[in-house]
């Protein structure tokens, strides 16, 4: 893949790319400017991985690394610039790319070839993106519970608020024949709205008991979501009725690994890999990544392997031609390729194509370094519970013994001095 000469600012012929929201943006900035002239014409800032085909996107901080796992590359770094990337994603064609920023802004690529197409205000900070299944618009979900949506087709038109929440959104995602728009929320729902009339609602999909961190309609069963949560479970659901169909607790799961600083997990990521039927779980705090078997003929999700890591995992991406691609807190092997091999999932052998890879992280570890050691973005987002019980039944407890102690001092006065009650005895009779 390659960034054309207007934007990275130099020869386009290597299909490897790393460059800045700051730098893109100046060119995007001046490219509009040049052509007025002409023809008037959280949860979250870690490390991502985003793959689309074999294209390949590895952003962290204010810049990303787009890639390919095709052919031998080579390229080039550009300039550095100061805003953190806080959601990404492809098209389901590969052909666009978007991104969103903690400056409110909405960047719009165009892959083939790499070219900014458009730097848009949006009105809060973002939590989630997605394509539409025809590539005509994109939807973005932010903080405040809303859903605007952006033309692809106008780069430059402003957005159009498509539904609202009552609380902040983590999630969005769209049925691939874009009847239905998706959305998951803080305070543990799944909605289901039409896409043409996003007031009207369709379904709820309830029985999370927290926050709902991710939402996946699976590719080739459009009649099936898979949703993940902070009460560590991943549920399937048939969506258009809201009845769900299985609840998994991954807590319960084999090979058990104590997350780090509290007992509650929630996953960070939901991929599914159409060629093997598989899902593929990322815990945000935990090290492991939960592989299951889809069954649509029942449908039911079947447990298959955890595999564990010995460092913080950030992102998972699964190839349709190679399997599962995991980024990962490790400077020395910041990618690992997973494979299925006699039913179990194993890692694959550094070959050419990951050592490349590799190669090009290592030279640019420095856009990683702020994600390293940070803390899992859900944290914050868990119910706040206070046992205010306990106090309260101990203040009970001491108003009820002082209570006590004035009633027995009133009904028992304490003795006075010696000879004061004849002395009171004798004045009255005289």
């Amino acid at each position: 893949m390659a960034f054309p000469r207007a934007l990275a600012g130099y020869d386009s012929s290597p299909r490897l790319r790393v460059t800045s929201l700051a730098g893109a943006v100046r060119k995007e900035r001046l490219a509009a400017h040049v052509g007025s002239g002409a023809a008037g014409g959280y949860m979250a800032s870690s490390a991502g991985l985003a793959l689309c085909g074999k294209a390949l996107v590895v952003r962290g901080g204010s810049r990303f690394l787009a890639a390919s796992t095709a052919s031998r590359e080579d390229g080039r770094p550009t300039d550095q610039g100061n805003d953190t990337i806080l959601a990404s994603t492809f098209s389901k064609s590969g052909s666009y790319f978007a991104l969103t920023d903690d400056s409110k802004r909405l960047i719009l690529f165009r892959t083939k070839p790499w070219q900014c197409l458009s730097v848009r205000t949006v009105v809060r900070r973002c939590t989630a993106l997605t394509f539409t299944a025809s590539e005509e618009r994109v939807l973005v979900a932010d903080k405040s519970g809303d859903v605007y949506s952006f033309s692809v087709l106008e780069p430059h038109g402003s957005g159009r608020l498509e539904l609202g929440h009552l609380s902040m959104l983590l999630d969005v995602a769209v049925s691939p024949d874009d009847r239905f728009v998706l959305t998951a929320d803080r305070d543990e729902k799944i909605r289901v709205s039409w896409a043409a009339a996003p007031h009207s609602i369709e379904a709820f999909c309830l029985g999370h008991t927290e926050f709902v961190s991710r939402i996946l309609v699976v590719p080739s069963h459009p009649e099936l979501l898979l949703s993940s949560s902070g009460d560590c479970t991943l549920r399937l659901w048939e969506y258009r009725s809201g009845r769900q169909l299985q609840c998994c607790d991954l807590a319960s799961l084999q090979e058990p690994v104590e997350p780090q600083g509290h007992k509650r997990f929630a996953a960070s990521r939901i991929t599914f890999w159409a060629q093997e039927s598989c899902v593929a779980l990322l815990c945000d705090s935990v090290p492991v990544v939960f592989v299951f078997q889809l069954e649509a003929s029942r449908p039911q999700l079947v447990f298959r392997q955890q595999l564990t890591f010995s460092h913080r995992v950030w992102d998972i991406a699964l190839e349709e031609t190679r399997g599962l691609w995991v980024l990962q807190d490790c400077h020395e092997s910041p990618l690992e390729l997973w494979r299925p091999v006699q039913g179990r999932w194993q890692s694959v052998p550094e070959g050419a194509v990951l050592q490349r890879l590799s190669s090009h992280l290592h030279g640019h570890w420095a856009m990683l370094e702020g994600s390293a050691g940070a803390e899992d973005g859900f944290r914050g987002l868990y119910k706040a519970t206070f046992d205010n019980m306990t106090s309260y039944l101990k203040k009970k407890g001491e108003r009820l013994q002082q209570q006590l102690e004035k009633q027995r001092r009133r009904k028992s006065p304490p003795p006075g001095p010696p000879g004061r009650t004849k002395k009171a005895r004798s004045g009255s009779t005289a």
